[in-house]
């Protein structure tokens, strides 16, 4: 679960205007996109997430170790765009961010492809949509949502909570726990997207997209979840 930015300056804060920065975000945001869609098809190709399954059912804590391996790269990634001096070395940070990404989501999509192909496409147009409106809230309204930060931060702790707790001793994680995380991802893009019209330094923007598609990609693994939890297949 990628951190909150919780702000900061950049050292060529004036330099780029805030539309040129918006501008540039989300086309950094769409490549990643576009690169998380073409990873993730070449490791199904290959067979990484089947055999992070079989692994996975081998020992539940090999999910444990996942989680803990994306969660440091996760931070490494999300320092060298927030971070980096240089427009090179943030690219950097987005693009091991998107593979960290394509490498988790894998055995998730493993197995929707063998029980329920058709939820990938359902939860990518139904992640789309939301995250449209949710964009489109954000740019309309008057308000700024980085008051949300704190609650998500807290959100964030219980959720990994309950997650870890769940890995520990073999719980289920039912179909309201992943509705609730849904409503969860939708309050972080509201927030990013905030902080991105408002807050973020203008010359960061892989950093903003990549905080931006964190959020996106949580909201599409737990609507992907949702779609298997009600079609039965999980």
């Amino acid at each position: 679960m990628q951190p909150i930015y919780s702000g900061g300056s950049g050292n060529a804060q004036g330099a780029v205007s805030r539309v040129e920065f918006l501008r540039t975000t989300y086309l950094y945001l769409a490549g990643a996109i576009v690169a998380f869609a073409f990873a993730s098809f070449l490791l199904n190709i290959l067979g990484v997430g089947m055999l992070m399954l079989k692994a996975m059912s081998v020992s539940r804590f090999v999910w444990l170790a996942v989680l803990g391996a994306f969660m440091i790269a996760g931070r490494m990634a999300s320092g060298m765009a927030d971070n980096g001096q240089d427009n090179s070395k943030q690219l950097m940070g987005l693009g091991f961010y998107v593979l960290a990404e394509a490498l988790i989501f894998s055995p998730l999509f493993a197995y929707a492809s063998i029980v329920a192909p058709s939820a990938i496409p359902a939860a990518a147009f139904v992640t789309l949509m939301l995250c449209g409106g949710l964009t489109w809230t954000a740019f309309t309204t008057k308000s700024d949502f980085s008051f949300l930060g704190g609650i998500l931060k807290i959100g964030g702790m219980v959720a990994m909570g309950v997650i870890l707790f769940s890995v520990l001793f073999g719980a289920s994680l039912g179909l309201w726990f992943s509705a609730i995380m849904i409503v969860f991802a939708g309050g972080c893009v509201l927030y990013d997207t905030a902080q991105i019209i408002h807050h973020y330094p203008t010359d960061r923007p892989a950093g903003a997209a990549l905080h931006l598609f964190a959020s996106i990609a949580l909201m599409l693994w737990y609507v992907l979840s949702l779609l298997l939890k009600l079609s039965g297949r999980d």
